[in-house]
């Protein structure tokens, strides 16, 4: 078994703890643990301080799984907890794994969407999200993909790298046919509900699709490390039990803890990303606008990042290098198989995103200037 580089977390360890203003993150605004206490009641509070730091259940603490079900609309059963969406695509890529077996997935995409499955041996078809087509996630391109050796399909929306989503009658009909063929179909919601359009529910209303989601982004609680599968075939579910018992037994108490309070004050919680992410995707709006000569993008639809490109059609690697030189951090597209691209997050930096913004339109100068010259 072998693992392709991970291109975008070697890129951003190299960077991002010593960056003046770091683009490239794709999460909200941080928080910190007195400030997710300071949302509940003193005995929360004392619960926390006090818990045992023992081992958690594999199916995670029963408290934390049905305030999950409440937000999803499900009943507490169908939640698994795990250690991020990350370990739910590892376990779901390890079930589907035969020989023979295809997966589909989106290009661009997360780098873990191809790798788990790629060094599997499954064979990874690809449907792309295009910015010939605005971005569009296009169901029936992922409906050709499929054949009788399909085993899973993947819809990411909001959709990272490019804030693309897939409309509530899409999902619907991607739901139908793969349920038709008795292909298993994951929604990755990580993004939910962060929407700057169309509102789009939580794929987790229909029967036959299994959704995974955590709260590194739309929450922006990445250090909690929980994520969770929403799961309606008991058959699945006991499957998934099973691979985390193997896989990471359990969370952190302490995280767990504060995980729920989290989704328990998630007004809170997802009012804080909602205002920051679009008051600063306005100024990205007219960042973008003044800088049209250089660069095109495709406002998102949802979630924290925008994915521009250099209007050359260069190789936009040694654009984010010399960038990260200027103390601004943004994600080559290289990273997520789009090298004329790269990733721009817009709500990580918070109210310093207006002067990060002003440094990389100084930058843009600089550049274009070296550019003409060369």
């Amino acid at each position: 078994m072998q693992f392709k580089p991970f291109l975008l977390d070697t890129w951003l360890d190299q960077y991002e703890h010593g960056i003046e203003f770091n683009l490239a993150a794709s999460t909200g605004p941080a928080w910190t643990v007195n400030e997710i206490l300071n949302l509940t009641d003193e005995r929360t509070r004392h619960r926390f301080l006090n818990h045992k730091l023992v081992y958690s259940r594999p199916g995670g603490a029963d408290s934390l799984r049905e305030a999950i079900a409440e937000m999803q609309g499900v009943p507490p059963e169908a939640v698994q907890i795990v250690t991020g969406a990350s370990e739910a695509l590892l376990a779901l890529m390890w079930l589907v794994a035969e020989p023979g077996a295809n997966v589909i997935l989106p290009l661009p995409g997360f780098t873990t969407f191809s790798a788990l499955p790629e060094s599997l041996g499954l064979e990874t078809r690809f449907y792309r999200v295009r910015r010939e087509n605005g971005f569009r996630i296009d169901p029936d391109e992922i409906k050709r993909l499929a054949d009788s050796k399909t085993k899973l399909i993947l819809v990411n929306s909001p959709h990272n790298p490019t804030g693309a989503t897939i409309s509530d009658d899409e999902m619907e009909a991607v739901h139908d046919f793969a349920a038709e063929r008795g292909i298993q179909l994951v929604s990755d919601e990580v993004y939910h509900p962060i929407y700057h359009g169309r509102q789009t529910k939580s794929a987790a209303r229909l029967p036959h699709v299994t959704v995974i989601s955590d709260l590194s982004k739309a929450f922006s609680i990445a250090g909690v490390r929980t994520g969770w599968m929403i799961e309606h075939s008991e058959k699945r579910r006991r499957q998934y039990w099973t691979a985390r018992a193997y896989f990471s037994i359990s969370n952190t108490t302490t995280g767990e803890i504060l995980s729920e309070v989290a989704i328990r004050k998630r007004h809170s919680v997802l009012g804080k990303t909602q205002e920051v992410a679009s008051r600063n995707l306005k100024l990205l709006n007219r960042f973008m606008a003044d800088h049209r000569d250089v660069l095109g993008w495709i406002p998102p639809q949802g979630g924290m990042t925008a994915f521009p490109w250099l209007l050359s059609g260069e190789n936009d690697r040694r654009f984010c290098q010399a960038a990260a030189e200027h103390g601004i951090l943004l994600a080559p597209g290289d990273c997520f198989d789009a090298p004329s691209h790269f990733r721009l997050g817009f709500a990580a930096a918070g109210a310093d995103f207006s002067k990060a913004l002003d440094r990389l339109g100084d930058f843009m100068k600089s550049w274009s200037a070296n550019m003409a010259t060369a």
